[in-house]
């Protein structure tokens, strides 16, 4: 199971079952917020809805296809970070993030990209490590700006966002190209 502890109150771990409940209300206590960037929020209305969801995590997880994390500050979930599809064939994993908006500007999402970049290259053995975010979500793209991602290029109307679609920023970092000192 991953596990890291990103520093003396916060840890990034793999989400489990019972973790549910506190994604629950991690998600209501962000919803207005988040609803402007991801897609997911709508289907997310329940209890119910993150036990699915955290289930289709564990069993992507057990394949090897994916992994997602929960960031929590001591025992409350503050956000998420995964690995939305690794791509074995390929060597590359896509990751995707998202935090509550009272735990941001404060370096939390760029020090769990830095750990699961870490992760990619230097335990995964992966070559490549991709983010997109919608061209609007300046708070989204400038983590993978700061940490010396490669702008790639735009997917154009990449993302449908429950009424239009969004167009997409496609950053890129090699694992040849990351100088940080790995933590695994």
């Amino acid at each position: 199971m991953f596990y890291y502890q990103l520093d003396d109150r916060l840890t990034l771990r793999q989400l489990q079952m019972e973790d549910a409940n506190a994604l629950f209300m991690a998600v209501e206590n962000s919803r207005e917020q988040l609803w402007e960037w991801l897609p997911w929020i709508e289907a997310t209305r329940s209890l119910s809805d993150c036990l699915a969801f955290i289930d289709l995590c564990l069993q992507g997880a057990k394949r090897r296809q994916s992994l997602n994390v929960g960031i929590f500050e001591e025992r409350k979930l503050i956000g998420c970070i995964n690995f939305n599809f690794i791509d074995w064939q390929n060597s590359s994993a896509s990751i995707g993030y998202w935090l509550d908006p009272s735990y941001q500007k404060k370096g939390i999402m760029t020090s769990a990209v830095q750990v699961m970049i870490d992760y990619a290259f230097y335990t995964l053995r992966l070559n490549r490590v991709e983010i997109r975010a919608s061209m609007h979500n300046k708070k989204s793209r400038a983590i993978p700006e700061r940490l010396n991602f490669r702008h790639e290029g735009i997917i154009r109307q990449g993302e449908w966002l429950y009424d239009h679609y969004e167009d997409l920023a496609v950053y890129g970092l090699l694992a040849r190209e990351w100088t940080h000192t790995h933590a695994f």
